[in-house]
Parts: C-alpha cells; sequence; structure tokens
C-alpha cells in the first residue's frame, strides 16, 4: 500500500484482527454483489469504502422513483438510469481504486457459475427465491462463502454459509427448494428503509471479515431481527444430510 491508501484505512489497519496483512487480503479480494437494491446498495457503500479489490454488482433493473426511500446509491437525477451504471459512479467517487464492474443482468446459467468461480465471497442482495437457490447452488458447486440477506415490513434476517467447509449447510438446507416459504415483495407489502441499510451493513461486516480473516463469521445460524421492538433472535442451522444440493454435490464429488 502507498501512504495515502495507509491512511486511508489506517482505522482498519489499527484493529490487531485487522492490520496491515488484513486490509491487504481485502485489496486482493473480489465480492460478488447479486443485486443492487436496498440491501445491495449499503453492502456495496461499505464494501468499497473498506476497499475490497474487485466489487462485481449484477442487476437487471433501472432504478425508480419509489427506490429512493430505501437505496441509498442512487439519487433523483438516478431515476431511469439502469442501477449498475449509477451504483458504479458513486461507488468509482468514493474509491476510486475499487475495481466496480457493473453487470445490468439477471445471473443464471454459465455467467452465474464464471463469477461465483471467480469470487472469494458472494453476497445475496437479491428479493426473490428464484434467485437465492440459484446463487446457493453455484456456491455449493464452487465451495464460496455466501452471505445471504433478506428484509421485509419490519423483519429482517441475515445468514452466513461458509461453504469452503464441508460440514457447512447450505441455504436451501433452511429454506429448501420448492418449499411452502411465502415469497413477500416489498412493492406489495413494503419494508422499513433503515432496516435495508442495517442487514446489507451487516452482510458487508460478514463479508470483510470473512476476506480479512477478522473475527468469527456468523456461520451456521439465522440471525433475525425485529425492528418494531428492536428485539434479534438467533437460531442454530444443521446440515440436512439428505439435502438436495449440499449434500448431493458431496456424493457427487466422492464418486
Amino acid at each position: 500500500m502507498n501512504d495515502e491508501q495507509l491512511l486511508r484505512y489506517s482505522r482498519h489497519i489499527l484493529l490487531p484482527e485487522i492490520g496491515v496483512e488484513g486490509q491487504e487480503r481485502l485489496r486482493g479480494a473480489s465480492a460478488l454483489v447479486v443485486g443492487a437494491g436496498g440491501l445491495g446498495c449499503p453492502a456495496a457503500l461499505y464494501l468499497a469504502a473498506s476497499g475490497i479489490g474487485r466489487l462485481t454488482l449484477a442487476d437487471p433493473d433501472r432504478v425508480d422513483l419509489t427506490n429512493l426511500q430505501r437505496q441509498i446509491l442512487y439519487r433523483t437525477d438516478s431515476v431511469g438510469a439502469r442501477k449498475v451504471d449509477a451504483a458504479a459512479a458513486t461507488l468509482g467517487a468514493l474509491n476510486p481504486a475499487v475495481e466496480v464492474v457493473p453487470l445490468a443482468a439477471r445471473l443464471e446459467g454459465e455467467a452465474l457459475d464464471r463469477l461465483v468461480a471467480g469470487a472469494d465471497v458472494v453476497l445475496d442482495c437479491s428479493d426473490n427465491f428464484a434467485t437465492r437457490h440459484a446463487v446457493n447452488r453455484a456456491c455449493v458447486r464452487h465451495a464460496r462463502p455466501l452471505v445471504s440477506g433478506a428484509a421485509i415490513r419490519f423483519d429482517g434476517q441475515i445468514a452466513v454459509f461458509d461453504l469452503r467447509k464441508s460440514d457447512a449447510p447450505c441455504y436451501a438446507c433452511l429454506f429448501p427448494e420448492g418449499g411452502e416459504t411465502e415469497e413477500l415483495r416489498c412493492a406489495v407489502m413494503g419494508v422499513f428503509a433503515p432496516l435495508t441499510g442495517m442487514i446489507g451493513a451487516m452482510q458487508a461486516m460478514e463479508a470483510i471479515k470473512i476476506v480479512s480473516g477478522a473475527g468469527e463469521p456468523a456461520g451456521a445460524r439465522l440471525l433475525m431481527v425485529d425492528a418494531r421492538s428492536s428485539e434479534w433472535r438467533s437460531v442454530r442451522v444443521t446440515k440436512d444430510p439428505d439435502c438436495p444440493v449440499c449434500a448431493a454435490a458431496k456424493i457427487q464429488a466422492s464418486m
């Protein structure tokens, strides 16, 4: 790092758990953020501010006026622009040293596989189960740590699936594909604006811990918050030995 970078990241470097070595690991790392909405915006901001080396941001949508209540990468004059382009401009102004790769697409198939394989950590900031399960399958295939977040109404949740570990559960262990979990959308149910900032910032926090080696990631737990009462709950998540995603992948790898 040069003198300017040492000064920029000095508050991280002062932390013994991070130091110069951890900051260098951040600078050399690549993060994939899937979704540039209420969760992806604060997550991307903190990753860029913290000096992640490469930040790939994927979202097919354009900025809508209704987004501005919570999606803090955008401004009024961003309405109508592609989210990833507006986000890249904001992130580049915040930290020009970070390589921001904007992808105006819904990730799937080979493109998703390639991007997950090239990432050191994946943040699922999407808003639908189809994308979440597709991202989870790709993370299982390539043994990449997945930081998953969700927020609707006043309810938020975050979980870390460290799929580098053979005994770690995956997203499908908690929310099976084809299950009866109801899909709720902000456009119908509403969402408390600061809640998305809280969950997105926590996703960045967990991703930075994973990459830098600071602290312990919140693995094998589902953390849930009720923003109305500011109460948190923690639920242990165990690996499902019959999970059709991660258990099947382990069987195939051993064949």
